[in-house]
């Protein structure tokens, strides 16, 4: 058997890759635990020095993993060679900064001395997904390791070459052998790894259903998991907004990626007050978006990453329609090869139309309009996800009220949803639990220990 890369611009075949049998598995996971032993004796100071040489390596193949990106998942030249820019940050970022975030904590008790420490647990799965190829990588492996546990990635079977190219970046960089291996395994495989004796927790970004099949098979066993789900984002704009920056704003946010961002706005609530001035210039911004070749750098967004990808997005739109929403530009699939979908705009939608409860994983904006700021806060919770939100308001104080009633990881204030190493990303509800980055993020795949010397 093996994993099959193709390329959503022309449909066409562009690597296979063997799979890793049970036994390969098994001998990945036992040179990972034996490096874990290496690499976890190593200071701060040295395991930060082959981050820096990560940042470097990742730097330096900048072009050639970019294009392994766009021709695997079809994101833009442009914007792969953005994450992988902001993935070497990272690396940077946990370089500099983990041995400050994890330094004991002096607890004042009555014992002569009682801290609390950080000591990493083993190796730790990841399970990642195929929109961010590089970034989701980077973005878990760089706190857990610098934490001092190993890594072995399960990633998207579609960006398998991508993958293996940051494995062979991970080697050149002078870390530990097997401290950072890859897994090509197929999705039945997974629980296996996931409950294998060596395996000390798992990480996974993706769909709440494959989130609540790896929540289950680490529950089984006991085991430490950290979930970042789906979301279907609210955009809130209130009636003193400053719309034309609010619209660039969620234009941008909605077309990166062709839309299929778990962060990016799909739910654009809007007071009625100023419902048909924020569908013209929405229109008017998303029409002059580029649908294209992801090869070239003026391509605004390419094909989604899959055809049946495209299909659930056309599926959901028409359904929406169907249901009584009014479809304002977009909406058809056009002829040719590649999973492309056009930007597209629907308004008049409701609860119980799929681009109101679903998740809508395309270039597919859904304008709802609310009579008062009470029911634009009400709508913004009306659903089962709570990854990030967005507030738009020239009224600060009022935008950051708002802001601290949405139900979701993390709330923006007149800017759209983004992830920082600096601060934590994660979810509520149906979006997940557990942080990424940040100080809470190094020490989710930690045993936070009580020492107390009386």
């Amino acid at each position: 058997m093996a994993l099959v890369s193709i390329n959503p611009t022309n449909g066409e075949t562009i690597s296979e890759f063997p799979e890793h049998c049970h036994e390969d598995c098994d001998g990945i996971l036992e040179g990972a635990h034996a490096a874990f032993n290496i690499w976890r004796a190593k200071s701060f100071e040295k395991r930060a020095a082959c981050f820096m040489r990560l940042a470097e390596e990742l730097r330096t193949h900048s072009d050639l993993l970019a294009v392994t990106v766009t021709a695997e998942m079809g994101k833009p030249i442009r914007d792969a060679r953005a994450e992988i820019e902001k993935s070497a940050t990272v690396c940077e970022f946990y370089a500099r900064e983990s041995e400050g975030l994890l330094q004991e904590d002096i607890v004042e008790t009555d014992a002569q001395k009682s801290y609390v420490t950080y000591q990493p647990l083993g190796v730790i799965l990841g399970i990642m997904p195929w929109n961010f190829p590089v970034w989701q990588v980077i973005r878990y492996a760089a706190p857990i390791m610098m934490a001092g546990n190993t890594t072995v990635l399960k990633h998207a079977n579609t960006v398998t070459g991508c993958a293996l190219t940051i494995e062979s970046l991970f080697s050149k960089a002078g870390f530990p052998e097997n401290a950072f291996r890859s897994l090509v395994v197929n999705i039945p495989d997974v629980e296996r790894v996931i409950q294998h004796p060596l395996v000390a927790g798992v990480t996974l970004t993706g769909s709440p259903r494959a989130g609540k099949a790896v929540a289950s098979s680490a529950g089984a066993v006991l085991k430490k998991s950290v979930l970042e789900l789906g979301g279907s984002d609210p955009f809130v704009v209130l009636e003193d907004a400053d719309l034309d920056a609010a619209i660039d704003a969620g234009v941008g946010a909605r077309l990166i990626v062709s839309g299929q961002v778990c962060i990016s706005p799909k739910r654009f609530i809007v007071p009625e007050s100023i419902k048909t001035e924020f569908e013209e210039k929405l229109v008017e911004r998303m029409s002059k978006a580029v649908m294209g070749d992801p090869t070239k750098d003026e391509t605004t967004f390419g094909p989604l990453a899959r055809h049946d990808l495209r299909d659930m997005v056309a599926r959901q739109v028409q359904e929406t329609i169907d249901e009584g929403a009014t479809l304002l530009m977009g909406g058809e699939c056009p002829e040719g090869p590649g999973a492309y979908y056009p930007a597209t705009v629907l308004t008049d939608v409701k609860p119980g139309m799929p681009s109101y409860d679903d998740e809508v994983f395309g270039p597919v904006a859904a304008i709802i309009s609310v009579p008062n700021e009470e029911e634009a806060l009400r709508v913004a919770n009306d659903t089962p996800y709570g990854l990030g939100a967005v507030v738009f308001s020239r009224d600060v104080e009022r935008a950051e009220k708002m802001a601290h009633g949405i139900e979701a990881g993390c709330c923006f204030v007149n800017s759209v949803v983004r992830s920082d190493p600096r601060l934590p990303f994660g979810g509520v509800k149906q979006s997940g639990f557990g942080r990424e980055l940040g100080a809470c993020g190094i020490k989710e795949f930690t045993n936070t220990k009580t020492i107390y010397i009386a």
